[in-house]
């Protein structure tokens, strides 16, 4: 797939009957894909997922802003994440559990007895980590081995990896000042950012590897880029807890609003912004849906040209969930 977009066209041969010389021909034509199907071969919009601290839900989002409940009766969702074979792993808090979704509905228990777990993320060769409020950040292989990774945190909260493979973490304390630290894929650690207020949660990299942080406290959202340098890039917020990049780069954030009801905020890189989603019970975790190539199928575009595109798995909906 990632070849045929890349290739400036496809050439295809079809017979055309030539009248003067009453000779069956075989001409060559050219289509240049990109003047006629770009959007068929970008990559597809995918959905977003929330975890409803309050109400205890995982609510799908479409990229239009429909919305449907993905899973319920979980017990303060407060970390999603989601593995390249599309599966969406959740940390129950107060369940002290890791939940498994797959595409098609399944649900599993992947993890228990944590304590308190909060942020997930995956690395990019399939280990889970997982941020425990008892001040450790957990690994889990994929072939079920564990480990601890770092210990002695103050309350790690927020985890997210940049292209380098190098972990971020934001520790959330109400004693000192927030930090986030960085660790890398050999266990080396030193801090990226202090002098945060107390509870900096949220982070997620965008596609030029600037670092963002949500800073609940303050209400504001920081960024950072590689070189060190940084600055806020929105104040004013309520809460602001959650945070996700789509692939057009627009950033998404969940504001908490734990005394009114909370909601997703939208920024576009130009830096326009907008309410994504409202009427939510203290939103709080977020993470966009994997797009997974699939066995093509192939679609006439013309006669003669055919293209292949790849398409996404449907997903059957679990409606209710009872851990």
């Amino acid at each position: 797939m990632s070849g045929l977009a890349q290739e400036s066209g496809v050439r295809t041969c079809f017979p055309r009957t030539e009248v003067s010389s009453m000779k069956i021909t075989f001409h060559c034509l050219v289509i240049a894909l990109a003047s006629f199907v770009p959007a068929a071969l970008a990559a597809p919009s995918v959905n977003l997922f929330e975890g409803d601290i309050g109400s205890g839900n995982i609510y799908e989002f479409t990229p239009n802003g429909g919305s449907s409940t993905f899973a319920s009766g979980l017990k303060r969702p407060q970390g999603l994440a989601f593995n390249s074979a599309g599966n969406l792993f959740e940390a129950d808090q107060g369940g002290s559990k890791l939940y498994e979704f797959t595409p098609n509905g399944g649900s599993s228990t992947f993890a228990s007895g944590l304590d308190w777990p909060f942020g997930l993320a995956f690395d990019s060769a399939g280990n889970l980590f997982v941020a425990e409020s008892n001040g450790n950040i957990d690994k889990f292989t994929p072939n079920g081995g564990t480990s601890t990774f770092a210990s002695g945190l103050l309350g790690p909260v927020g985890l997210a990896f940049d292209s380098a493979g190098n972990l971020f973490v934001s520790d959330f304390n109400t004693i000192y000042s927030g930090y986030i630290y960085e660790f890398t894929p050999n266990g080396g650690s030193s801090t990226f950012a202090s002098g945060l207020s107390k509870d900096p949660s949220g982070l997620a990299f965008n596609s030029a590897g600037n670092l963002f942080v949500a800073n609940s406290l303050s209400g504001n959202i920081y960024e950072f880029t590689p070189n060190g340098g940084s600055s806020t890039f929105a104040s004013g917020l309520n809460e602001p807890f959650g945070l996700a990049f789509d692939s057009a780069g627009n950033l998404f954030v969940t504001e908490a609003k734990i005394a009114v009801p909370g909601d997703i905020l939208e920024f576009t890189p130009n830096g326009g912004s907008s309410t994504f989603a409202s009427g939510l019970n203290i939103p709080g975790c977020l993470a966009f849906e994997e797009s997974i190539p699939e066995p093509s199928t192939l679609a006439m575009l013309g006669i003669g040209v055919i293209a292949l595109l790849g398409v996404r798995r449907p997903r059957v909906h679990m409606r209710s969930f009872t851990p």
